[in-house]
């Protein structure tokens, strides 16, 4: 009960504090250009999300973050995160008159790699449970960062189509630094945050307190690092680092960092199959289910049997069974690794009630290739509060 009060309340301030920061944002967006700059900058923006978007939930598949936290990361990045770096590098700019070098190349990275981190960092402290390693600090963090990067991009992309400082301006200013923001280094943002997200994950699942604390503070130092090369590189020397910078660090370091991010999703089927065979042993599911769970291409040939045999009913149940035993083996292999998140026993049992109440509905594929319905043998029943 006290968990779920604690998320209602991150969620309620979370999105108060988004609100105020999008009505900020939107009053700079405003001030910075002709309503028809506006429109090309956001228009051009926008263009990329579908594709970056699609990226991250392709890695979110195993277990899928709830649609709620993503969109609030997204929301965060777009209206939070801009408007509090960009208070922070104006107090910098009029207080300590900082060069527009420095600030691009030191204040910058610091104050956006920390507006953006706070976000992970909050679930960190107020929903814990939803964060079960370094895959989804990378999720959240591309989250948070892609919506950083879609409300920076309106903005340059405006100002390069009004023309600003001596440039032609037009149409043909904003597709050439379309071309460049958006086409070329369209993950900039998301791989730097990913650093803190790595970070985060790390403490989330160590058991050594040193680690639980030096491993964001690290990870934000080297998305900061990262972010500092990268505006550096544009910004010193009239930008002639700039294609060094990008073909010898910038691709290398996205390129690891991707693979990184795959081999760990790959984990994940591994690590689902050893705790949903634990929970088996412990009578929450049974083992002939593992199959059908454990696996992303198990679960699709499930869904799409289900629905042939028992319609879109069928589908929707299977669904539903899928994803609690799916959240259900995340929570105890973080049990078995012996870094459970708060309430866990609670949650597991939540977990375990509702595939209790879901499986007389559930459709299994049967190996002969019969599509009559059949249901998996009963499960033995745990009484309330069995441990995980």
């Amino acid at each position: 009960m006290q968990t779920r009060r604690t998320s209602a309340a991150f969620t309620i301030v979370v999105t108060v504090v988004m609100l105020i920061g999008a009505a900020a944002m939107g009053l700079v967006l405003l001030l910075s250009g002709a309503p028809g700059a506006l429109v090309v900058g956001l228009i051009l923006a926008a263009l990329p999300l579908g594709p970056l978007i699609s990226v991250y939930m392709w890695l979110d598949r195993y277990e899928p973050e709830p649609r709620s936290l993503l969109v609030l990361g997204l929301g965060w990045g777009a209206f939070v995160a801009t408007s509090g770096a960009l208070v922070l590098q104006l107090f910098d700019h009029f207080i300590f008159e900082s060069t527009d070098a420095f600030t691009a190349t030191v204040v910058a990275p610091f104050t956006e790699e920390a507006a953006k981190g706070l976000f992970i960092l909050l679930l960190l402290f107020f929903r814990r449970h939803e964060l079960d390693g370094i895959l989804d600090g990378i999720v959240y963090a591309g989250m948070v960062g892609i919506g950083f990067a879609f409300t920076e991009n309106i903005l340059y992309l405006t100002s390069a189509y009004v023309g600003e400082d001596g440039q032609t301006g037009g149409l043909g200013g904003a597709v050439g630094l379309f071309v460049v923001r958006c086409v070329f280094s369209p993950f900039a943002h998301p791989f730097f945050t990913a650093f803190t997200g790595i970070g985060i994950g790390l403490a989330v699942t160590a058991r050594s307190r040193a680690v639980r604390v030096v491993a964001p503070f690290v990870g934000y130092l080297l998305a900061v690092g990262a972010h500092a090369a990268w505006n550096g590189s544009l910004s010193l020397d009239d930008g002639r680092n700039a294609v060094t910078t990008y073909v010898f660090l910038m691709v290398p370091a996205f390129l690891l960092l991707s693979g990184f991010a795959v081999w760990s999703r790959r984990r994940e089927g591994g690590v689902l199959t050893t705790a949903l065979s634990d929970c088996a042993q412990r009578g929450f599911l049974d083992p002939a289910e593992i199959p059908w769970l454990a696996r992303i291409p198990a679960r699709r040939f499930a869904r799409r049997y289900a629905e042939k045999v028992g319609g879109k009913a069928a589908r929707r149940t299977m669904v539903a069974y899928q994803n609690e035993a799916v959240e259900l083996g995340f929570l105890h292999s973080r049990y078995l690794r012996g870094v459970p998140p708060p309430g866990f026993a609670a949650l597991g049992q939540e977990h375990v009630e509702r595939m209790r109440a879901l499986r007389p509905g559930v459709i299994w594929p049967q190996p002969t290739g019969d599509r009559r319905p059949v249901q998996m043998p009963t499960v033995r029943t745990q009484g309330p509060g069995a441990p995980l």
